[in-house]
């Protein structure tokens, strides 16, 4: 039997290398583990409350647990908090909660929550300088300062669990506490006649009638007034004017 060769040996373990770093490096993306079932979502909760309703519970729940909302509208809610978990460690969760109409437009809503962990580390850089000095030749002096800043490191959708449960109870709970109007059902609106309307039968409180009159119909009525005063004033006059004197005559 032929004993191989020594470069087709080496060959051959150099592929077996090669093969066994490929597959050790290969690494299944984790969005490739997404399965966009059309069971239940673990990150939206059904609630008997309408839309507006329901987001104002989610606020309230988020200001309670020492969030910051940075944007609240009636139908989308928006917070973060911060944590330091070592004096060289920062981390943000943001809150990004979204409110629909459920099954039932009218009393029945759908919240949809997304929180989001980035990551912080503290970084130092260190920079250093020289700086010539002619009088001593071409002497330098180092000169080095040091510069801390916090870097991201990592940002990650926190998984489906009993933190978004916990936040859906307490969603709960503020919907049960909070006052809120109910709608009326159609079934139950009961229409009454109104009472006949009074009638005002007494002189007294009969009001009296307006009469508008054209400018025409003043003038004339001003002229026979005129005309009446003036016919009244004929004998008056008569009556007080002196009688004449009587003479007699003499024989």
């Amino acid at each position: 039997m032929p004993m191989p060769s020594l470069g087709l040996v080496f060959a051959s373990l150099g592929l077996i290398a090669l093969t066994a770093c490929g597959s050790r490096g290969s690494v299944t993306p984790s969005y490739q583990q997404e399965l966009f079932s059309t069971g239940a979502s673990p990150f939206a909760h059904n609630y008997d409350a309408t839309v507006n309703e329901t987001c104002e519970a989610a606020r309230r729940a988020l200001l309670s647990q020492g969030f910051l909302t940075t944007m609240a509208q009636p139908d989308t809610v928006d917070a973060t908090k911060n944590f330091q978990p070592s004096a060289e460690t920062h981390v943000v969760v943001s809150f990004h909660v979204v409110c629909t109409p459920g099954e039932n437009a009218t009393n029945q809503s759908i919240a949809y929550v997304n929180a989001v962990q980035d990551g912080y580390a503290l970084k130092k850089s260190d920079t250093s300088a020289s700086v010539g000095l002619s009088v001593l030749g071409s002497l330098s002096l180092p000169i080095r300062s040091n510069s801390d800043a916090m870097v991201k490191i990592s940002s990650e959708t926190v998984p489906a669990g009993k933190f978004y449960d916990r936040f859906f109870s307490l969603m709960g709970h503020y919907l049960k506490t909070v006052p809120r109007s109910a709608p009326v059902a159609a079934d139950e609106v009961k229409s009454k006649p109104l009472a006949p309307s009074l009638i005002i039968t007494s002189p007294e409180l009969t009001p009296t009638p307006i009469v508008v009159q054209t400018p025409a119909a003043a003038t004339a009525i001003q002229a026979s007034d005129a005309v009446a005063a003036g016919a009244s004033d004929v004998p008056a006059a008569s009556a007080a004017a002196p009688a004449a004197p009587r003479t007699t005559a003499t024989q």
